[in-house]
């Protein structure tokens, strides 16, 4: 395929594969696409480890890091007070309210003061110290791009990219931010609807594309949020996209980091079965609906922490309620969920990430086919 991003990224075909899973990323880019590896995950070492098996499993063909850097943060993590610092700016009623939650859907506690220690040390990746040591990470290694989810990248971020030829991308929910993300310098626009799973706003994927290409031009947009399917990549093109951006798809993977008990749940979800909740990062983010997520809108909840306090509450609980799902434990698993776009009705197999890659482009090209054909004339 010859689009934009094809010709600079020197990929075969536009389709960008943002997962938390280096196996999905290597795949996606050794089929001809371009694998992004998400870092917030993971500590400055381990994230080195990662990029260190994606190199040797790629042969030299392109991939890309995406770095969480927020735009505005729970002010307590901005002080730079450290992890006590967090730790403090946790109301007491939101640890209680997490005990009462698995007690009340008989899930053994993990040692609290352990998992508090444990993910206030990730919240900190979320703050631009934290991010910044995940960026020198990423950009020691011969990645192609690099991405900034949640926000403007800072300008260190920018100039350190700059200074070693590797593009900028910026993730963007509306054309104000798109603007934001111009003026700041960056080189590829990703407009996600509110489709998609994760941190998305509520602007639908087909109406936000067309707005920020035309926002833009001549930068080039990936269209993302709630793409799954070939004739859906047909759709961005049309609609002005050079390429689009999928992470949901990748989680009912044969590769996926997805835990068993969820990725069934996803197996048999519908469309209407995702929400936009703050409950597992302090900032809306579409996953699946369950308990959890009905829980913290509920009235006996205190309600979610801004970022990245919630995280700090909510990602070492989610953890431990995955981990038991898989010992069968029935409360368990009506709490446990994870991120993913409405496209989740669409995600009823396990496949490799290689056969969803060609799957996709078969499909783009019947949808091109059907085009063809209706338009001609004589």
């Amino acid at each position: 395929m010859d689009t934009e991003v094809c010709r600079r990224f020197g990929i075969e075909f536009p389709l960008f594969a943002f997962s938390h899973c280096r196996d999905v990323v290597a795949a996606v880019t050794n089929a001809g696409g371009f694998g992004v590896l998400g870092a917030v995950a993971h500590t400055p070492d381990r994230l080195d480890e990662e990029l260190r098996w994606i190199d040797d499993h790629v042969g030299g063909r392109p991939y890309g890091v995406d770095v969480l850097v927020p735009g505005r943060i729970d002010k307590s993590a901005e002080g730079g007070g450290g992890l006590d610092a967090m730790l403090a700016a946790i109301p007491d009623e939101h640890w209680t309210f997490l005990a009462e939650l698995f007690a009340r859907y008989g899930v053994p506690l993990p040692d609290f003061e352990r998992a508090r220690r444990a993910e206030a040390r990730g919240g900190a990746r979320v703050t631009a110290a934290g991010a910044t040591e995940l960026i020198e990470v990423s950009l020691a290694h011969p990645i192609g791009l690099i991405a900034s989810a949640l926000g403007t990248p800072p300008p260190l971020m920018a100039e350190m990219a700059r200074e070693r030829g590797v593009p900028v991308a910026a993730l963007v929910g509306t054309p104000e931010h798109a603007r934001r993300q111009v003026d700041a310098g960056v080189d590829l626009i990703v407009a996600q609807g509110g489709e998609a799973g994760g941190h998305t706003g509520d602007i639908s994927t087909m109406v936000l594309a067309p707005e920020v290409v035309d926002t833009v031009a001549p930068l080039p947009v990936l269209a993302a949020g709630g793409i799954a399917t070939g004739r859906q990549m047909a759709a961005a093109l049309a609609l002005g996209a050079s390429g689009v951006w999928c992470g949901s798809v990748w989680l009912t993977t044969e590769e996926a980091e997805t835990s068993p008990a969820v990725k069934a749940k996803m197996l048999a979800a519908t469309s209407r079965d995702t929400v936009r909740s703050r409950s597992r990062t302090g900032k809306p983010a579409r996953q699946l609906r369950s308990a959890w997520t009905d829980e913290w809108d509920g009235p006996a909840s205190p309600g979610p922490l801004g970022m990245p306090l919630q995280m700090i509450v909510a990602e070492g609980a989610m953890r431990q309620i995955t981990k038991v799902a898989e010992s069968g434990n029935l409360g368990a698993r009506e709490l446990a969920n994870y991120f993913v776009g409405q496209c989740v009705g669409l995600m009823n197999t396990v496949r490799p990430a290689r056969q969803v890659v060609y799957d996709m482009v078969d499909d783009f090209a019947t949808a091109v086919e059907r085009l063809n054909a209706i338009t001609k004339t004589g």
